[in-house]
């Protein structure tokens, strides 16, 4: 398998490489040249198994292909169960049963450890950027803290995650560094696409990226809409449609590229928040990237969402593109009521990011659509308890590993938004450690 950019200017590339560079040296994103079919849906026995068989095609000319078992069994070690809800044909996929209680743990830990196996023990340290809204950061912390020969820089939106969130950025320390920018996710996201676009920059510090604009990011994700999409076929005999909350659009690339597989994935729904660069594309109008709006479901706070480029990549026009998802938007006071009527219409306590996809999921069945839905559940909602507690009445129990998380003490620095005090701040950091 051989890897592309999106913008077709950069040298087509193996997977080991693209890994390692995140970003083409174009500014585009990595894409397969083509998309390898399964030919088994059968069940797996469990999410590493799924994992493994569903990634190989991806890995055959890889450094990594013998140990992909192992780096799979390390990295989806944790579950991702679908859960019933109060309606009949309405589910729930929990996807934020790792140690930061977020979705990104799966993808984060997969990347981490294959980077690692990839590593020359005699290579410099190498940085990994990665731009957060909130979630992305702490999983790429926690799957990269101690690592030999790695470090992360974080830049996250000062005021404008969960302070939770902003807790589980800053509680690192050691080989992790977060930066506190004076700006949106979007400014984040564009300081660390030139810092990885830097050419002399990446000839003085190595760079790579944990964004979802990697394939190490991307790919994983596939793995347990696979392994929940097959195993419910299986079970019903019908595909199972996924409802899933957005904002930089790799979760949902994921699951696309998991259909076009061959895999049991039915219709894909984004839900998205008043960021609504998407839902507006995908009702028609032409895309356009917007200014960043802040909202109760902050994680999905993105204006200029980078795996559009990926889809668009794969599609041969935009009408087509539109024929493959569907999206809608909420805004924040359809989230508080939906997080404050969840325990009675669903038996859950959501987060406001899976709040937005309960609200999808209400407008689906209002419509008259009767098909198995599952929302995805992205993050735990003891992150978000200073939104949570107040709507429904309940204290939320903190997950073991988000309380350890909490109790340690929280260190990061403001840094201006400014490629050039990003550019000084880096040069500034030791060529080791």
């Amino acid at each position: 398998m051989r890897y592309a950019s999106t913008r077709g200017q950069s040298p087509v590339t193996d997977i080991d490489l693209a890994l390692e560079a995140g970003l083409a040296p174009d500014g585009g994103l990595y894409v397969p040249m083509h998309i390898p079919q399964l030919a088994k849906a059968a069940p797996w026995p469990d999410l590493a198994s799924a994992a493994t068989a569903i990634l190989s095609p991806f890995f055959t000319a890889s450094r990594l292909c013998e140990r992909l078992p192992q780096l799979c069994t390390e990295a989806f070690n944790f579950a991702s169960p679908l859960r019933h809800m109060h309606g009949e044909r309405d589910f729930l996929l929990e996807l934020f049963h790792g140690p930061t209680a977020a979705f990104k743990d799966y993808a984060a830990r997969f990347l981490a450890a294959s980077l690692a196996a990839l590593r020359d023990n005699t290579a410099p340290t190498r940085t990994i950027m990665v731009a957060t809204s909130g979630d992305t950061g702490a999983a790429v912390a926690a799957a990269f803290h101690r690592r030999a020969g790695f470090r992360v820089v974080i830049l996250y939106p000062q005021g404008r995650v969960s302070p939770r969130q902003a807790h589980g950025l800053e509680c690192w320390g050691e080989n992790i560094h977060t930066l506190r920018i004076a700006g949106s996710f979007d400014d984040c996201q564009r300081l660390a696409k030139t810092a990885l676009s830097d050419s002399e920059l990446r000839a003085r510090l190595p760079l790579g990226s944990a964004n979802s604009i990697s394939l190490g990011r991307l790919l994983p994700q596939i793995a347990y809409y696979g392994h929940n999409a097959c195993t419910f076929f299986a079970e019903h005999g019908q595909r199972l449609n996924f409802i899933i909350p957005t904002g930089n659009l790799g979760n949902a690339s994921a699951a696309f590229l998991a259909r076009q597989m061959g895999l049991p994935v039915g219709d894909i729904h984004l839900a998205c928040n008043a960021n609504d660069t998407l839902p507006r594309f995908f009702q028609g109008q032409d895309y356009a990237a917007q200014t960043t709006r802040a909202t109760l479901a902050n994680a999905m706070d993105v204006g200029a969402p980078s795996n559009f480029e990926r889809l668009r990549y794969w599609h041969d026009s935009d009408a087509e593109l539109r024929s493959a998802i569907s999206a809608s938007s909420s805004d924040d006071a359809t989230i508080r009521a939906e997080i404050a009527a969840a325990h009675t219409h669903h038996g859950i306590t959501p987060c406001p990011h899976t709040a937005c996809g309960l609200a999808a999921l209400h407008t689906l069945r209002k419509a008259g659509d009767h098909r198995p839905w599952a929302v995805v559940a992205t993050a735990h909602p003891a992150k978000f308890e200073s939104i949570v507690e107040p709507l429904t009445g309940q204290t939320i129990p903190l997950p073991a590993a988000l309380a350890k998380s909490l109790a340690r003490p929280a260190q990061g620095e403001p840094l201006a938004n400014d490629y050039s005090a990003l550019r000084q701040w880096l040069l500034a950091l030791p060529s080791q450690g």
